[in-house]
């Protein structure tokens, strides 16, 4: 986190409404006929909150891409907890964050966030600092998928420090991994918190990376997977796996918690919720079956180094 002076937040504020124009049409580009539904909910302080939602597409089960621009007068627990010296400041903070969850199981759900955050003090300077990254969890294992995942992910890095993708893949495999069940959510990516690399600029520059990415990172696999054939018993065991992201979003989730505890909107704190869901006693996938092949793939390991020289 980084004390100075106010940081341009219209340019932030452009951005991220143009990231979520961008990354709608790409996904609606993706279904016949299913299109976002928003929302708009405006003060005269001139924040915003755009929520948008698809669902019920042939492709796209329910998709939830949400722009935010809050402003408040004190920083909720989920933001301070790792920073107590910012405990009882105002707060002014953008976001762009969204969900995929695909109809088809061998389509892997996809998350993303970019967030910008200032913390204000009447006597003091700001505090500003970025978070995000973005995600992916399979629930049939794809090498080749996490694999372009990855690159994607580096090549956003890639541009501003030669360590950055292995310093925040490792952050993304630690963040996203159910405690109670000792399991990682996914194939990971990129996760970041409480950044900033020595000027805001720089700093911005690779929010927009990032966030440019997302859209190529992910729709090659939509188009690569959503034709394959399933039944009834892929759709099941997808069921039983988005319980598992339902789990880590309301336990874990520093997003979720910031957005109860900073009282947004419950209908689109919880958007990122699958519709559908499942939760069966004692299940375990039959051994040998593509199912349970599920639980090794989803160990954290360098998916790039095996296939090229980083």
């Amino acid at each position: 986190m980084h004390a100075a002076a106010p940081i341009d937040t219209q340019a932030v504020r452009t951005y991220l409404l143009q990231l979520q124009e961008r990354i709608c049409a790409a996904l609606e580009a993706q279904e016949p006929d299913a299109r976002f539904c928003e929302q708009r909910f405006e003060n005269e302080d001139g924040t915003l909150a755009r929520p948008r939602v698809l669902q019920d597409g042939k492709v796209l089960e329910k998709a939830a891409v949400h722009f935010t621009h809050s402003k408040g007068s004190q920083l909720p627990p989920a933001a301070t907890s790792r920073r107590p010296e910012l405990a009882g400041r105002g707060f002014e903070a953008l976001s762009v964050s969204l969900i995929v969850h695909p109809h088809n199981p061998y389509v892997p759900t996809s998350h993303m966030n970019v967030r910008c955050f200032v913390a204000q003090h009447p006597t003091e300077p700001p505090v500003w600092w970025v978070g995000g990254g973005f995600d992916l969890t399979p629930f049939y294992p794809f090498e080749e998928d996490a694999v372009h995942w990855h690159r994607q992910a580096r090549e956003a890095c890639r541009p501003f420090a030669p360590d950055l993708y292995a310093r925040f893949k490792k952050s993304c495999d630690e963040y996203f991994f159910l405690k109670h069940r000792g399991e990682t959510r996914g194939v990971g990516g990129l996760f970041f918190d409480d950044l900033d690399l020595g000027a805001f600029e720089t700093t911005f520059a690779f929010l927009r990376s990032v966030g440019d990415h997302y859209v190529p990172a992910y729709l090659p696999l939509v188009e690569r997977r959503k034709a394959t054939p399933y039944g009834e018993r892929e759709r099941a065991f997808q069921a039983i796996r988005r319980g598992r992201y339902v789990e880590f979003n309301l336990i874990y989730d520093r997003g979720t918690l910031y957005g109860l505890q900073s009282g947004r909107r419950i209908e689109s704190v919880l958007a990122s919720m699958p519709p559908q869901v499942a939760w069966r006693y004692e299940h375990s996938p039959e051994p040998g079956s593509p199912e349970a092949a599920l639980e090794a793939f989803l160990k954290p390991r360098d998916w790039l180094g095996a296939h090229e020289a980083l």
